[in-house]
């Protein structure tokens, strides 16, 4: 088609459906019915004409017809909120309540600022004698009642995924009213999702400062800080919180959830009871508190919440995916039915659907179907690659630049330096390469504290990156050339002093934030004391692993085999790097060693952080203590080698993986069994 010929079609289109669209405001519907049928003719696809035809084919009683056009919109745009306000409104106006309910709980899950949702939902409540849950209904609704109509509508915009359009409109209107919070609030939820967390915390710290008594702005203001990694402050925040609003059980999950963070899952069990005390049926909290019985070692208890949850709510995927995410739990036929069917709905969140897939992938695994588990494992992955803005490129030019700045020269011109401490043993490499093991073997050492993953050297490398943080380089690592003693010093304490917190008594701690590795450079700087450890496992075992886990946050190269391939190379070649501008600073031990030699390794180990041999780093398995990762039920069990090998029933669809990963990094034989 020529350009003119494009443009005449685009204004054709937007004329008809503006006149579509007045039809259907002026209750005009049959008229805006025959519009819509013809321009969805030549435009099959198109979200908001496919809408519009769902709503006035609804008004005209052709409830078939107004079924078969929300479910094509779904197909197109499936986590559309006003798409499942518009079903719930069909089955509502068709008899059915309790469906209609299940359709308004996810509209305005999706977007909360549907006030015809929340007005049934809440009618529906108090009919039901759900006070919590109609409290909370009323609060929306009158909050929504109260904006301004362009607030309302740059509300629903940005939850529908339109945010240049929603930024612009948000400036626009900022520039005429600079503290109106609800537009500052909705500016910060922009900047959020576009990754700039700075200019989210900032505009929400503001709108706090002018409207301290509004909890919604409090908690996600709290919410930026949780994701800032700045525990203490976010902690700080959901205690104002449930101090000013005592009732509100939203709050006090937040703050349950705040206490798990920070390692005291007694206490924050202890709270989700007393939520559930108040309403059983809340099947959040229900899982969370299976993740903290989890994480405490209590795996029938954890089983028994995330049964419970998904009972109250069969679509709840997270509560499936956490039973496949334990490792050991074996689901029965009729729950891989259930989970067949819940994933098979165009009605169903992409969020869930993502649980639901890979839930089914480990399921169908361990019957033995790996056609169906990995039909899964790519359906799963892709909805999470989709989501995300990873670019193999950008994070192979990332790593690149620690090796070009990062160099031999680079070490020596900054000499000795950094803070003297021997605390912390820091392990580092992949996600499922055994880091978990191996942290726990140390843990059971009476010299050193197992604490988790923590997030401060990923905090301070993002600190030294100046303002152009996101989705380029920005100015780390080359602003490490420039530090000065005192900035090495006080960096290097800092960690220190921040990460006490998930300390006990022992003279040494493990970090074990795997990504780390990329940041070895500035550990160095900082900490020139610091023990390092690279857990690393086989390149196919461990991106296959990858793959096959639904990482919560953060792991993003883990959602496609090319991904996960060349995220792999890319850590060996920046690994290599390391340990020849660093001789000497970094242990490798390899998930296979371990196996195979669990004593032997063990030593080498201590040896290397400079401790006595202790018997009870051998019988690892019988410590008690938290475990947050994927690999919690495996490390409380003796070493064995059931993870080894795990990809070989899959091999005839690795060929990506292989093509990224190169045949230097993968064993002969194994190359032939993939090729």
């Amino acid at each position: 088609m020529e350009k003119d010929e494009l443009n005449i079609d685009e204004t054709t289109l937007s004329v008809d459906l503006s006149e579509a669209t007045d039809a259907v405001r002026d209750g005009s519907f049959e008229h805006a019915f025959n519009l819509l049928k013809i321009i969805l003719k030549d435009h099959p696809e198109h979200i908001d004409s496919l809408y519009l035809a769902a709503v006035s084919s609804r008004y005209l009683k052709q409830f078939d017809d107004s079924k078969k056009y929300i479910e094509q919109l779904l197909i197109i745009a499936p986590d559309m909120g006003r798409a499942y306000q518009e079903l719930g409104h069909l089955n509502r106006d068709m008899g059915d309540e309790e469906k209609a309910v299940v359709h308004y709980r996810q509209a305005c899950e999706l977007n909360p600022a549907l006030i015809a949702g929340w007005n049934f939902l809440y009618q529906y409540f108090v009919k039901n004698n759900n006070k919590p849950a109609a409290d909370h209904a009323l609060e929306q609704i009158n909050k929504l009642k109260s904006l301004p109509g362009v607030l309302l509508y740059i509300d629903q915009i940005l939850n529908e995924g339109r945010l240049g359009m929603a930024e612009a409109k948000c400036r626009a209107f900022l520039k005429e009213h600079p503290t109106h919070t609800y537009a500052m609030s909705l500016l910060s939820e922009i900047a959020n999702r576009l990754g700039y967390f700075d200019d989210a915390e900032f505009l929400l710290e503001k709108a706090v400062e002018f409207k301290p008594d509004d909890g919604d702005l409090r908690m996600k203001y709290a919410s930026i800080l949780r994701k800032k990694q700045k525990f203490a402050k976010t902690m700080e925040q959901v205690n104002i919180l449930c101090d000013k609003y005592p009732e509100n059980l939203n709050y006090q999950a937040q703050k349950a959830s705040e206490i798990m963070q920070n390692g005291d899952h007694e206490e924050a069990i202890a709270l989700l009871d007393d939520i559930l005390s108040k309403n059983p049926y809340n099947f959040s909290t229900l899982t969370s508190k299976g993740h903290a019985q989890k994480t405490l070692g209590r795996t029938d208890q954890a089983i028994e919440s995330y049964q419970s949850a998904y009972q109250i709510k069969p679509d709840h995927g997270e509560a499936f995916f956490s039973l496949a995410n334990l490792k050991t739990y074996s689901f029965s036929d009729s729950e891989l039915d259930s989970m067949r069917e819940q994933v098979g709905r165009v009605d169903l969140s992409l969020r869930d659907k993502a649980y639901f897939h890979f839930a089914l992938a480990q399921g169908c695994e361990v019957k033995g179907e790996y056609d169906e588990a990995f039909f899964h494992l790519e359906r799963g992955n892709r909805i999470k690659n989709d989501q995300s803005q990873y670019s193999i490129e950008r994070m192979e030019k990332e790593l690149q630049a620690q090796i070009d700045v990062c160099n031999e020269t680079f070490f020596e011109d900054l000499g000795n330096g950094g803070h003297e401490t021997k605390d912390p043993i820091f392990i580092l490499g992949l996600p499922r390469a055994g880091s978990t093991l191996i942290e726990q073997i140390l843990a059971s050492h009476s010299m050193i504290d197992g604490t988790l993953e923590l997030p401060n050297i990923l905090s301070i490398a993002q600190s030294l990156r100046g303002d152009d943080i996101y989705g380029k380089l920005g100015n780390y690592p080359k602003s490490l050339e420039s530090f000065t003693l005192e900035q090495r010093e006080a960096l290097g304490r800092g960690y220190v002093e921040d990460t006490r917190m998930h300390r006990k008594d022992a003279p040494m701690f493990t970090d074990k934030m795997p990504n780390n590795f990329r940041h070895i450079g500035l550990i160095h700087l900082i900490m020139p004391n610091a023990k390092i450890i690279d857990a690393r496992r086989y390149s196919l075992d461990c991106c296959f692993s990858m793959f096959k886990q639904l990482f919560a946050q953060g792991q993003e190269f883990s959602y496609g085999l090319a991904e996960a391939g060349s995220y792999y190379k890319s850590y060996v070649r920046l690994m290599d790097h390391w340990n020849r501008v660093l001789p000497n600073k970094i242990l490798r031990v390899n998930n296979e060693d371990v196996i195979e030699d669990l004593e032997g390794q063990v030593r080498g180990m201590l040896e290397f952080l400079e401790l006595p041999f202790e018997e009870e780093c051998i019988s690892f398995y019988e410590t008690d203590r938290s475990v947050r990762t994927a690999s919690s039920e495996q490390v409380r069990r003796p070493i064995n080698k059931e993870g080894m090998e795990r990809w070989k029933p899959y091999s005839r669809n690795l060929k990506p993986l292989l093509n990224h990963l190169g045949e230097d990094l993968v064993k002969p034989e194994d190359i032939a069994l993939i090729k």
